[in-house]
């Protein structure tokens, strides 16, 4: 069986209005969005195989086990001028295996993250969903 294309989306619901923010393809910023007052969502396309890997240019990896997605904040998504330069880390390897199977029958897995770390500023380093993810 080949592998199933599935898609997450990475919703951060109180993001600091005026930041560049982008997903990292790669090791680049991809398609950098500025926030605006309202939560700001991505959608990422990857690839899940069939023994439940996560492939694909935007899919990160540490050790054997984990994987996640990196979100780019400010200079890192872009925006020379700002002052902040970050990346939040959102893990995807510990999304549940029945929660899996529903993207694997099309639909969108959704995670809610903070937007904003305890000083108010972008949220960054591993930022844990604020619910567990959803199958939309």
């Amino acid at each position: 069986m080949a592998d199933s294309p599935i898609t997450l989306r990475l919703t951060i619901a109180d993001p600091v209005a005026g930041v560049r923010y982008s997903l990292q393809k790669d090791d680049a910023p991809f398609e950098p969005v500025t926030a605006a007052d309202a939560p700001l969502s991505f959608d990422v396309p990857i690839r899940l195989s069939n023994d439940n890997r996560f492939l694909g240019p935007f899919v990160r990896r540490e050790g054997p086990d984990r994987r996640f997605v990196y979100i780019r904040i400010g200079i890192s998504a872009g925006d020379h001028a700002s002052p902040w330069s970050r990346r939040a880390k959102i893990d995807i390897h510990d999304i549940p295996p029945a929660v899996l199977d529903q993207a694997r029958a099309g639909r969108i897995l959704e995670a809610t993250l903070p937007g904003r770390g305890m000083d108010g500023s972008p949220a960054c380093a591993t930022v844990r969903p604020v619910a567990p993810w959803r199958a939309l």
